[in-house]
């Protein structure tokens, strides 16, 4: 038997501003996230009927509001599709707030070598001036070409790794950015130029992980280090049962004396920490005083990393 030509891109949609719906084309703040199905969507950009597609639709909600469900959902039906052996890879409609985190955690879940594009709009469906059929047109070149693979995200004719990816403004069509700047590719005219290789992808943690449908998630929160950062709010999380806290510190991960004190005694209780910076790029180094770095991850991506690492934990008799 012969096998079958990967050429299928499975186009799960999840909602957001690019499957959004307003009451007038020129109103692009006040619109309602994830009002438009999947199919419309793709119908939406006649550029696409020169793939083999198949749309299908996983969640409709804007994605300030997803959660650890979806994702669950989410990472389980780019695995089964990915495992078709005619898919070519898969392009997920995605929300912009949270959209960064949505792919690091597939990135970390599954380290899929097909390739898994993300893509968005800062503009709602019904705008005067989409940027949601061009990105949607975008990310299916990338999945085409050759060279792709892992999870990246394209919006704005721009390719970013998932471990890079970040939104950097609030309202701008341009709206993402790659940390210290870094850029994997431009989609130019159905072309795809490459500037730099994508990282090695990591070590797969496999969807077996995940709490089964139903089950509690770990809780880690975020804390943020500034002015008289007195470490109360430390405290109180730990004596409502937080599991992990991620501090956002200003800098290199520097702390407060009063946040660090109080940081380093929930880890002494059990708490696992992770010290990030609240600056937009560059790396935490270690600095020896007993809370470990989280690298070049922003706070929400470290927040995701702790996430997995309390669920690869063995459960506690």
């Amino acid at each position: 038997m012969q096998n079958k030509v990967a050429d299928l891109i499975v186009i799960l949609g999840t909602g957001g501003t690019i499957a959004g719906k307003a009451a007038q084309a020129n109103d692009n703040v006040g619109y309602k996230a994830g009002e438009i199905g999947v199919d419309a969507l793709v119908a939406g950009v006649p550029g696409l009927s020169a793939f083999r597609l198949e749309a299908r639709q996983l969640a409709q909600l804007d994605s300030k509001d997803m959660d650890f469900p979806t994702w669950r959902r989410l990472a389980l039906a780019v695995e089964a599709q990915l495992a078709r052996e005619e898919v070519r890879g898969v392009l997920i409609t995605h929300g912009t707030d949270t959209l960064e985190e949505t792919a690091y955690f597939l990135h970390r879940v599954l380290a899929p070598g097909k390739p898994v594009v993300l893509t968005a709009a800062m503009r709602p469906a019904t705008a005067l001036q989409l940027d949601g059929p061009q990105n949607m047109l975008d990310a299916a070149h990338l999945l085409n070409d050759p060279a792709a693979c892992g999870v990246m995200v394209c919006v704005a004719g721009q390719v970013y790794g998932a471990d890079q990816v970040q939104k950097a403004h609030s309202y701008r069509v341009d709206a993402f950015r790659g940390r210290d700047g870094t850029v994997l590719a431009q989609v130019e005219e159905g072309r795809v130029r490459w500037l730099s290789r994508a990282l090695a992808a990591p070590q797969a943690i496999g969807s077996a992980l995940l709490p089964a449908e139903g089950e509690a998630w770990p809780r880690v929160e975020i804390v943020l280090n500034h002015a008289h950062a007195d470490g109360r709010l430390v405290r109180l999380l730990a004596h409502e049962g937080v599991e992990g806290l991620v501090v956002a510190g200003t800098g290199n991960g520097t702390l407060s004396t009063a946040l660090e004190q109080a940081l380093l005694d929930a880890q002494a209780a059990g708490i696992q920490v992770l010290r990030s910076t609240r600056c937009d790029g560059g790396p935490v180094a270690e600095n020896g005083r007993g809370l470990p770095a989280a690298g070049g991850l922003s706070p929400v991506k470290a927040r995701v990393e702790l996430l997995l690492r309390l669920l690869g934990e063995p459960a506690q008799s």
